[in-house]
């Protein structure tokens, strides 16, 4: 596998008035294409700072990101735009759904901003592979958290992403609707797709290929799954 994703020392600093907060301290790694891996550290360690600059949500103070051997750095703000709509889906905690448009509405957003044909089709194929086409019409308020999750998830595929970043994606979710959310991700990861989940949670981690621990925003270990 080829290496998707290319960290150099990459460090990330907050000014908190007069205050600077760091984030990141000279992270560096590599995600290869194809894998799936947990990111995984307590509150406070960088794990959410590292994915929204994985995603490029956020710049790095300082240090060198390449994606596919491009310098995201070079690139302005609607390549980088493009590239997010493009290379990455995103799924959280909070599922940050449209409370008042259906399940169908919602997954078909990034086409619309896009202005992407067959948004409809492509937005029933993307519930579909969640197990969610019957639900397509129902609102938020009418799915259970299992399936605003599965509909956030089929949002992030609908533009068929090299990469899914899901940060904390069972954080609000019993046992065995995680469990749920956890095989969806593998199937993804076997369709071809990078599958990243940033977690605190070791359980969930310790399902993936690799796990990489963050401390003070630092890597302290980076480690294959036996």
């Amino acid at each position: 596998m080829r290496d998707m994703i290319e960290l150099e020392n990459i460090t990330k600093v907050y000014r908190m008035g007069k205050v600077d907060v760091p984030a990141l301290r000279g992270v560096t790694l590599s995600i290869k294409q194809g894998e799936i891996l947990a990111i995984i550290g307590a509150s406070g360690s960088g794990k959410s700072t590292l994915m929204h600059i994985i995603g490029c949500l956020d710049k790095p103070t300082v240090g060198r990101y390449l994606f596919e051997g491009a310098d995201v750095s070079r690139l302005n703000d609607n390549k980088l735009a493009e590239m997010r709509n493009k290379k990455f889906g995103f799924v959280f905690q909070e599922y940050n759904l449209l409370s008042r448009a259906s399940a169908l509405s919602n997954v078909e957003l990034p086409l619309v901003y896009s202005g992407s044909r067959n948004s409809h089709k492509r937005a029933m194929e993307a519930l579909e592979r969640v197990g969610l086409a019957e639900r397509a019409k129902h609102k938020p308020t009418e799915l259970s958290g299992g399936e605003q999750q599965r509909v956030a998830i089929a949002r992030a595929l609908v533009n068929n992403p090299a990469i899914i970043l899901a940060d904390e994606p069972t954080g609000n979710l019993d046992s065995a609707v995680t469990a749920e959310i956890i095989s969806i991700f593998h199937q993804l990861n076997r369709d071809g797709i990078t599958v990243v989940i940033v977690t605190h949670e070791m359980d969930i981690a310790s399902q993936t290929q690799r796990i990489i621990r963050l401390y003070d925003g630092k890597v302290i270990s980076d480690e294959k799954v036996v």
